[in-house]
């Protein structure tokens, strides 16, 4: 089935409403089974935080070590934050996670060294995610922040406007007191497509994880030094065995997306 992105804004979902009404025992009781049937996989093993440096390069360069911007760059400090993507559940270490692949990958684009943290957790929501997040005491300022959250947003049953609230609050708090030069929030997954989910439950979550993220693409226009990662197509296979969380192939693909996203917001 395909999720139809809204098409007359994004006010009450009449759709979902009678859904509910209607589906309202029958959701409940597939929500209840596919926690219950599908299996828990935990969070994967390795370091959380890192430095990367950038390898020599092959041969002298006038441009080595200059950044895209043809500035020189001391290194990049990273955050990785949000929920069990962000934390690489799916992946057997965190090498091949989020963790693992993106910072590698900033070094060599920005041919600087990278200095990273990864704080996230399994079902974090906004909120939780704003009481770990206030927890941390950063040395410096950061200046990259790479955001996962929104599933359980989804599953919670957040409307539009609660939702571009939280975000609010979370932008704010990185902005401010982690002092994030820039944040990209990573769109919420195609749900619609998670195999762990049965039909009608599957586009059910699907058509409020579609809601959600055509808020967080409107809310970004708005919002400076807020940007969108658009996450990669990638067919079923690239989802872990639990049938909802990214496979190594994804977070791969997920670290290759970021990249651009994170130099152009860097102009």
């Amino acid at each position: 089935m395909i999720e139809e992105r809204p098409s007359a804004g994004l006010g009450r979902d009449w759709v979902a409403l009678l859904a509910t009404l209607t589906l309202g025992p029958w959701l409940l009781s597939q929500g209840r089974r596919v926690r219950r049937m599908t299996p828990v996989l935990p969070e994967p093993p390795g370091p959380r935080s890192g430095r990367v440096e950038l390898p020599p390069p092959l041969s002298p360069s006038p441009l080595y070590p200059l950044n895209h911007l043809g500035q020189t760059l001391a290194g990049l400090r990273v955050l990785i934050t949000g929920d069990s993507a962000a934390a690489g559940v799916g992946a057997p270490h965190q090498d091949q996670a989020l963790a693992g692949q993106l910072p590698p990958r900033l070094a060599q684009s920005f041919a600087c060294p990278v200095e990273w943290w990864l704080v996230a957790r399994t079902g974090l929501t906004v909120e939780s995610l704003c009481g770990l997040l206030a927890q941390q005491d950063p040395p410096e300022p950061v200046d990259i922040v790479l955001v996962s959250i929104g599933v359980n947003e989804v599953t919670a049953g957040t409307g539009v406007s609660a939702w571009r609230s939280k975000l609010d609050g979370l932008h704010e708090l990185l902005t401010g007191r982690l002092g994030a030069r820039c944040v990209l929030y990573s769109g919420i997954p195609p749900m619609h497509r998670f195999p762990a989910l049965p039909q009608p439950l599957r586009w059910f979550l699907g058509r409020r994880a579609s809601r959600l993220d055509w808020a967080l693409v409107e809310w970004v226009t708005r919002v400076p030094r807020a940007y969108r990662v658009q996450l990669p197509d990638l067919p079923d296979e690239a989802i872990a065995a639990d049938g909802f969380h990214p496979g190594v192939q994804a977070y791969r693909a997920w670290a290759e997306v970021v990249v651009p996203i994170a130099m152009k917001a860097s102009l």
